[in-house]
């Protein structure tokens, strides 16, 4: 009787107890409910050690996390103690060599490395940095020697808020294509254009300060006050704007200068640009019969696909008795540049033609001319240059400085 109670209250609810084995004895039971009590207890000890485990791993995932915060507040509070240290160097370099034939039989072979320049750059902290460059032209500078040591760049650039800056120091002005982006592998032709180098006296800086915005539509502006021009007003480089710059070297400054630039870059693909600068004095001395000058500058970029186009326009318009008799108070130059880069047999190569049109102040420099060649890149940052032009001066007394001949040559960045 005591083995079927025992048997009747296992049984689940709701089902008839199974009558016990004829065999099943008092004793058989009692050992069959040790090894159910020993089986229990190790389960019950599996499950004590499985919940350990788990504790403990809860544990280390928490010390984990807190180590890493702590962490990363080590390295942010040793970052707030530098005050930013993220110096950075930088540069460019061409060598020429210019093969040129004029009409009156002059042959001009020559090799030149014509710039070494060095960026250095410091972030002092996530709203403050520096920027400067500094460069050798022709290779050597000093009594009688061709180049010349020259610092472009030296500007702190301060962040006022998300999309607004400010600058102080002597910076690029912002007009044209290339004033400011003149790297060797950014621009097409040995040498540079001559719109950009007559009409717009690139590479072109001056001192002072500026503001400017970026906006997330493509949409920007700068604005500068700064050092001007002093440019002659006799001998063989009269009214010569190129002639006339300071390179803020002691710069003249009775009279300052100021420039603006709109940018639009909101479409793919597509640059469009105006600047518009204003010289109270360009030659810094009252009443000399050069009173003041402006400078209108338009330029356009679009690339689509392989193909991209360039065009720039560019004025002079000054104002005084002497530049107006001198026929120099009007200059001006254009040109337009169509070009493709293809990728050829695994190698990266462009190809471009270039029509430039100018009337400068000197009679040399009123001329057109048109040219052709090619990049070769065989890194990004490495140029092969090789091109082909062709001079006509607009004024037959000058024919005999009409030219064609061939550039070659290799530049670089970093």
């Amino acid at each position: 009787m005591l083995v079927a109670g025992l048997l009747s209250a296992a049984a689940p609810a709701g089902t008839a107890a199974a009558p016990p084995p004829a065999d099943l004895t008092l004793e058989k039971m009692w050992d069959l409910l040790q090894a159910q009590q020993a089986e229990i207890a190790e389960l019950k000890a599996e499950l004590a050690a499985t919940r350990s485990d788990v504790d403990e791993t809860r544990d280390k995932v928490t010390i984990t996390e807190e180590q890493i915060v702590a962490t990363a507040d080590y390295l942010d509070d040793i970052d707030a103690s530098r005050s930013g240290s993220a110096t950075s160097i930088g540069g460019y370099g061409e060598l020429h060599y210019n093969n040129l034939e004029t009409d009156a039989g002059e042959d001009i072979k020559e090799t030149d490395f014509h710039r070494f320049v060095l960026f250095f750059n410091h972030e002092f902290n996530d709203r403050i940095r520096f920027f400067s460059e500094l460069e050798i032209e022709h290779a050597l500078a000093g009594d009688g020697a061709p180049g010349e040591v020259e610092l472009e760049q030296a500007y702190v650039q301060f962040d006022l808020n998300e999309n607004h800056y400010a600058n102080a120091g002597l910076f690029l002005l912002p007009i044209g294509i290339i004033n400011e982006t003149h790297e060797p592998p950014t621009f097409y032709g040995v040498e540079r254009n001559d719109v950009e180098n007559i009409i717009i006296p690139t590479t072109w800086w001056e001192g002072g300060a500026g503001v400017g915005g970026r906006y997330g539509n493509g949409l920007s502006w700068d604005f500068a006050v700064h050092s001007g021009l002093q440019m002659p007003t006799d001998g063989s480089s009269a009214f010569r704007v190129r002639s006339g710059r300071q390179k803020v070297a002691e710069a003249l400054s009775d009279d300052l200068a100021w420039t603006a630039r709109v940018k639009y870059t909101g479409i793919p693909g597509l640059e469009l640009a105006g600047s518009y600068h204003y010289e109270q004095d360009p030659s810094q001395l009252a009443r000399d019969g050069l009173d003041e000058g402006q400078l209108f500058s338009f330029h356009g970029i679009y690339s689509s696909g392989p193909f991209s186009l360039r065009a720039l326009w560019a004025e002079w318009d000054f104002d005084g008795e002497l530049v107006e008799l001198a026929d120099a108070d009007r200059q001006t130059g254009w040109y337009v540049e169509p070009s493709v880069r293809l990728n050829l047999a695994g190698t990266d190569w462009g190809f471009y033609t270039r029509y430039e049109d100018l009337e400068g102040a000197r009679l040399q420099d009123r001329f057109d001319q048109w040219q052709v060649g090619f990049n070769y890149y065989p890194h990004p940052d490495v140029v092969l240059k090789a091109d082909w032009r062709n001079r006509d001066h607009d004024l037959a007394s000058e024919s005999d400085r009409d030219f064609e001949g061939f550039d070659l040559g290799v530049g670089y960045q970093f």
